[in-house]
């Protein structure tokens, strides 16, 4: 067991002690490593995927709300026409009164 490299251990390739098998059980680990590796970023590039989608597409809670703000938005044109009307009949009747007190004086 004395002649196992650790895991930390670089292969010196250079270095001719190493059989063909110390050589293809490398190869082997890196292989594997490199499957681990590769299946790692997939599993964080689809995460990554998942939250730009998630904040570019708003939720079905927010366009509900979003649906909902604009009906408000719609009634409060409204009423804000309806009071912009009365408003200006309110002035012409002050005006038509102001005429009336004027002419008695």
């Amino acid at each position: 067991m004395a002649d196992q490299t650790s895991d930390d251990e670089v292969f010196d390739f250079s270095n001719f002690e190493f059989t063909r098998e110390d050589l293809v059980s490398a190869l082997n680990d890196m292989v594997k490593e490199y499957r681990k590796l590769s299946h790692s970023f997939e599993e964080v590039k689809d995460e990554n995927s998942d939250l730009k989608n998630s904040s570019a597409e708003p939720s079905a809670v927010e366009l509900g709300e979003s649906d909902s703000l604009k009906i408000d938005l719609s009634k409060l044109t409204a009423e804000n026409e309806l009071l912009r009307e009365e408003s200006s009949v309110l002035k012409a009747e002050i005006e038509r009164l102001n005429e009336l007190v004027s002419s008695w004086n």
